[in-house]
């Protein structure tokens, strides 16, 4: 499994990667850790090629890669695990097109991060590189909430409003976290207007047959707004993990824009997988 875990070299991020060190202890792992960088003013021999076609020295350049070699050696002690190998990035780009191009090139299964850049004002919960992460990456993303200690994995969260038919390859880093953990995994809709459409119960139906094999349980709840009913069933359900596909409309997408609109401490507190989702909407 390649795994990718962006870092800023923050206490936040080191939480991040040493979730996903416990996490994957019994799992082979090639571990890629990434570190981007860009110039803190305009220059032009930026523009035209990056640091290494620049004739003035910068000081990022050295940064990075003594912060990334510092968080090897600091991975290295703190986890010795030969099932486990490592790898450092240093890149010039951003951390949205720098994480897609790496997923691209060294085939990444999956990225951790912490929610980097979160400023920890009461109504913010995610950073703004978090989110951008969230919003445009290509492979699954596991954020890990700030101060988060590592726990085992026994009750994963699915919402679903079944609007799209899941694809096998989009759930399978889904079915592995399940099987991985021996977790049980709860399937919630959460019903605020109508009955479920023919093209709902159908896309219900496929979904249960992908799952099919896995200690599953279907559940709904009537009467609540999807975002907070579903927020109150991971706090009061004892849920360690929250997995979410990710597309125009969905609760990732209500719940990143509600960060921004409202005030009332929109927090999610374990730890989140977040699946992108490239089914049609079904009507």
């Amino acid at each position: 499994m390649n795994i990718l875990l962006p870092t800023d070299f923050s206490k936040n991020s080191w939480n991040a990667i040493s979730y996903a060190m416990e996490l994957f202890k019994n799992l082979k792992c090639n571990f890629f850790i990434l570190h981007t960088y860009t110039p803190s003013f305009y220059r032009m021999d930026y523009m035209l090629g990056g640091p290494l076609f620049s004739a003035i020295p910068d000081s990022n350049v050295d940064i990075s890669l003594a912060g990334l070699e510092k968080t090897l050696k600091d991975v290295k002690k703190a986890y010795k695990n030969p099932k486990h190998s490592y790898s450092i990035i240093s890149a010039f780009n951003t951390l949205t097109d720098e994480i897609n191009e790496v997923t691209i090139q060294k085939e990444i299964d999956l990225v951790v991060m912490g929610t980097q850049g979160a400023t920890g004002a009461k109504e913010i919960f995610l950073g703004t590189n978090t989110v951008y992460v969230l919003r445009k990456a290509l492979t699954p993303v596991l954020v890990i909430p700030e101060n988060y200690a590592f726990k085992k994995i026994e009750k994963i969260l699915l919402p679903s409003d079944y609007w799209t038919k899941y694809k096998e390859n989009e759930l399978s880093t889904a079915i592995q976290m399940v099987k991985m953990n021996q977790a049980k995994l709860i399937v919630l809709h959460v019903k605020e207007e109508y009955d479920l459409t023919v093209s709902q119960q159908e896309n219900k139906k496929s979904l249960y047959r992908l799952l099919d094999g896995l200690p599953i349980t279907f559940t709904e709840l009537k009467g609540g707004l999807m975002p907070i009913t579903v927020l109150d069933y991971v706090q009061n359900n004892d849920i360690d993990l929250l997995m979410m596909m990710n597309r125009k409309h969905s609760f990732v997408e209500r719940l990143l824009w509600r960060q921004n609109i409202d005030q009332i401490g929109f927090h999610v507190k374990i730890p989140f997988l977040v699946i992108r989702d490239t089914a049609p909407v079904t009507k």
